[in-house]
């Protein structure tokens, strides 16, 4: 045996005993997975309302206006394509957030519990080979971002509806966002440079 085939070393039982926690973060993702499911009936819930409104139901209706009215607004009785781009940002909002607990779920499973073998499964996400904490960072922050965005949006599109201070604060924090993104990525960037250039030196 030459000296670069070593023999795997034995763990201590106490390191093994340590490594074997990382499966308490299962519940963790297991509960998210039921979060999860509460999007996916949230969203039915919100787009057969807004189905149901457009075709007549007087329930349905009730429920949207006033799922997208706001204390001070001037109160409506029918739908408006204001009111239908509010409901179906909302509806957009549900899938960003629905797509960052996927990136959650999947990527820090993957990345701090146990391999999940997708090498050659037809479906494996792109990003998830590659995916470290610093890459699960860097798309945790951009899909805040987006979610930000939208929410942003939807206060712009009824702008009349909320205070200046509001509009201004919603604004200062969807750009503490960006900078918070721009950040991380830079500092991974560093990171990943500096690792080059210590394996290109050995």
């Amino acid at each position: 045996m030459t000296s670069e085939q070593k023999s795997p070393q034995k763990i201590s039982s106490l390191a093994n005993f340590i490594f074997m926690t990382r499966w308490l973060q299962l519940p963790l993702y297991m509960g998210l997975i039921l979060a999860q499911i509460v999007y996916v009936y949230h969203f039915w819930v919100e787009l057969v309302d807004l189905v149901s409104a457009l075709m007549g139901n007087g329930t349905a209706l009730s429920h949207i206006l006033s799922a997208t009215s706001v204390d001070g607004a001037a109160p409506q009785s029918r739908l408006t394509e204001t009111t239908i781009m509010l409901v179906v940002l909302g509806l957009i909002d549900v899938v960003m957030i629905s797509n960052l607990l996927i990136m959650v779920i999947v990527g820090g499973y993957e990345t701090f519990v146990s391999r999940m073998h997708l090498e050659n499964h037809p479906d494996q996400p792109e990003w998830l080979s590659h995916v470290n904490a610093s890459v699960l960072k860097v798309k945790l922050a951009t899909a805040i971002i987006g979610i930000s965005s939208i929410h942003l949006l939807k206060s712009f599109i009824n702008a009349s509806a909320h205070e200046t201070k509001t509009l201004v604060a919603q604004t200062v924090i969807h750009l503490v966002f960006l900078l918070s993104a721009l950040a991380i990525a830079y500092a991974d960037r560093i990171m990943s440079a500096t690792l080059h250039e210590s394996q290109g030196k050995h």
